[in-house]
């Protein structure tokens, strides 16, 4: 009888935005070990019939909100775990790498492309290496190289979290059962977006992902991905890309051929999910339109300093223009604004009693720029514990609900709001540090339009200050013929 394959499990799982002076450090991250991390994988409680026969092998896995360059000390201690584990767990037949793609470490380029390469320096070239990726992530010539499988989500909101590492893993395990090690082509496309003009709800991302089946479905190929890639860091590998493996080297090269053109040729036809404005013009619009109750309640993303793609989550400027509205201030229009991280602000009041007037500070102590910290003078409606934030307050100035958290979250659930008393169906209007609205705020929003608000996230990339991105690149430049060469491994 055979013995078992024997694959590890391990990776870090954070996107980082080098435009943003948050650092992340292991106080940001979850950390799983042993059992506890497969337990995170549900095709292995109990094991899907393509996983039986394998040991699986649980390294170390860290996952953080997104947030700004990881630390590097950081990064080191679990690079050095996984590496000590991996030496130490003996012969391996491959590895499922869970990683988002798009992490940065101080004084480094290619978060990934360095964790992969000490992760081949112990295990050889012999074991193959199947990742699982976010579709934000970047695809590095140096972790492609080091890569016999690369896929990514297809759904953006991402609502393929897991049936991607299960596709990940069962390619792995089918590629070892076929001893074959699988034929692999890239094409980087020379495009840099936001997220917020490429979710997969909308034309033409919609289409082009739905391109993924028809080519899967062609003989020889085994998987097929397409990154978007990630806007906010200024590093080389930042850019749009194409992934194909299979069991046919020219297949594989004419399907990544084929999907790079199509992603390339719909360049143009990319926009913003939602209508944009400043955040002045999107208030105009929602103030007027709450008048009619089929609007509310009315959101506005405070898309610049989105948490959820690395933004501090202090940026005041959206709140300090909610609060020069008289509508709001005096009462007339129920608001909410979610959120600002500020423990010390959180600290400072949230033993006081309920309906206790407040006077605090709360902002701009990791991202300051304009207006910096603001005074609030109001009452403390509630306080809560909350799985992702910590302690949470809510401060109420005239019909502004000002939510302030101990640790950066993003306020995308319904249950969140609730934990503070906040029925988001009786608001007239919704500040939310997010791009676009996750499916449960989607659902919820009578309207919506995105604020491109200043931040480590802007929306807007000609205003960030790029150095080290490959040239020329869409749309920060628009009359180049595009590179689109397939690199095959």
């Amino acid at each position: 009888m055979p013995r078992p394959l024997r694959v590890a499990i391990g990776g870090i799982h954070i996107e980082s935005s080098t435009f943003s002076p948050h650092l992340s450090t292991a106080d940001d991250f979850e950390v799983t070990r042993g059992d506890a991390l497969l337990a995170r994988y549900d095709w292995l409680s109990p094991a899907q019939p393509w996983a039986a026969d394998v040991e699986w092998i649980p390294l170390v896995h860290a996952r953080a909100l997104p947030g700004g360059a990881v630390d590097r000390a950081t990064y080191e201690a679990w690079a050095t775990e996984m590496v000590e584990k991996l030496a130490a767990a003996g012969p391996l037949d491959g590895m499922l790498l869970d990683i988002h793609g798009a992490m940065t470490v101080v004084g480094g380029d290619d978060a990934e492309g360095e964790l992969v390469t000490a992760i081949r320096s112990v295990i050889g070239p012999e074991p193959f290496i199947s990742a699982a990726m976010d579709l934000h992530g970047n695809v590095s010539q140096v972790l492609f190289d080091a890569c016999d499988l690369l896929t990514c989500y297809r759904t953006a909101p991402h609502i393929d979290v897991w049936e991607t590492r299960e596709r990940a893993a069962r390619n792995l395990i089918e590629a070892l059962r076929r001893q074959q090690r699988p034929h692999k082509a890239l094409v980087h496309v020379p495009i840099l977006l936001p997220g917020e003009m490429t979710s997969t709800r909308e034309e033409p991302a919609r289409g082009l992902y739905a391109r993924i089946p028809e080519v899967e479905a062609r003989d020889g190929i085994v998987d097929a991905a397409i990154w978007i890639g990630f806007a906010w860091a200024d590093q080389p590998r930042c850019r749009g890309a194409v992934v194909v493996t299979g069991t046919d080297a020219t297949a594989t090269a004419e399907a990544a051929r084929d999907l790079g053109g199509h992603f390339w040729a719909a360049r143009d036809e990319f926009a913003f999910v939602a209508p944009t404005g400043s955040m002045d013009e999107c208030l105009d619009t929602a103030l007027a339109a709450v008048a009619d109750p089929a609007r509310r309640p009315f959101f506005i993303s405070d898309s610049g300093d989105n948490p959820g793609a690395g933004g501090a989550d202090d940026v005041t400027f959206a709140l300090e223009r909610m609060l020069a509205r008289p509508e709001i201030r005096d009462g007339a229009r129920r608001a909410v604004f979610a959120s600002l991280v500020d423990p010390q602000a959180v600290t400072q009041i949230a033993d006081q009693p309920l309906g206790s007037p407040v006077r605090v500070t709360v902002g701009g102590r990791i991202d300051p720029r304009d207006p910096g910290p603001l005074a609030l003078d109001g009452i403390l409606e509630a306080v809560a514990d909350d799985p992702d934030g910590g302690r949470c307050v809510s401060v109420r100035v005239g019909g502004l609900s000002v939510l302030v958290t101990s640790r950066r979250m993003q306020y995308r659930l319904l249950d969140s709001y609730a934990r503070l008393g906040i029925a988001v169906d009786e608001m007239d209007l919704v500040v939310v540090k997010i791009g676009y609205l996750e499916p449960e705020l989607f659902d919820a929003a009578g309207d919506w339009l995105l604020a491109l608000t200043p931040g480590g996230v802007d929306q807007d990339l000609a205003r960030l200050p790029y150095q080290n991105v490959v040239r020329p690149v869409f749309p920060l430049d628009r009359d180049f013929t595009a590179d689109l060469t397939v690199v095959t491994g």
